[in-house]
């Protein structure tokens, strides 16, 4: 027993001060892909409409933004918010990831209201609906069905991609898991602080994926098969 409790790794797992070191890095990690989330799919339904919406000018602007940042490095963005914006760093990593995912977002969304059929459009028309009285009453509902699988995909990549923050000193999830490796620097206690990020954000993004599927079966009930 002596000999178990000596290995330093099982002496790491034993110290409270490294589950309280990564969550709260779990927490801040949490709180940017969260807002980064709310703020992306907000920004994102607009843009992809305003790319859908067929109106020259409105559209070749939505498409000028998702063109230029979509080749853009998303951590270009999250330095540019932090240095030249001045922005704090979990805003400077929230923003950044928001300018970059809304644009993601915005080609899932235009890419949903493509695939429903014109007579939907026509049916709406004919009942005397604006555009977004029919986007929101006849086109959105069977669209955003189809669009769950790759809007949640990007939410999940949202999550890893916020360990970007440590390069501007936000304490997220992967920074303190780096400052926690300088304190236990052992290379199994190493390796085992890294498996154990790697777990975290496993769980978080099968928890998310688990549910959205779940909201996909419920939403797509009496609307035909779509897709696993």
């Amino acid at each position: 027993m002596d000999a178990i409790m000596s290995n330093p790794v099982i002496q790491m797992l034993s110290d409270p001060v490294l589950y309280i070191g990564l969550g709260q890095g779990l927490l801040l990690t949490l709180e940017i892909a969260g807002v980064s989330i709310v703020l992306s799919s907000l920004f994102g339904t607009i843009i992809g409409a305003m790319r859908y919406s067929g109106f020259p000018v409105v559209s070749h602007l939505a498409t000028t933004y998702i063109e230029v940042v979509r080749n853009l490095p998303q951590l270009l963005l999250i330095l540019v918010s932090y240095f030249v914006l001045g922005l704090p760093a979990m805003w400077a990593a929230t923003i950044g990831l928001t300018i970059y995912t809304s644009a993601i977002i915005a080609e899932v969304i235009r890419g949903g209201l493509n695939s429903v059929p014109v007579g939907q459009w026509e049916a709406a028309r004919s009942q005397g609906f604006s555009f977004l009285q029919s986007m929101r009453y006849i086109v959105l509902p069977p669209a955003v069905v189809k669009m769950i699988p790759p809007i949640v995909s990007q939410f999940v990549t949202v999550i890893k991609d916020s360990s970007f923050a440590m390069a501007i000193g936000a304490y997220e999830l992967m920074f303190k898991g780096t400052i926690l490796a300088a304190k236990y620097w052992r290379p199994s206690q190493i390796i085992t602080i890294y498996i154990v990020i790697s777990l975290v954000y496993f769980a978080v993004n099968f928890v998310i994926s688990t549910v959205a599927r779940r909201l996909q079966k419920k939403l797509s009930t009496g609307r035909g098969t779509i897709g696993n």
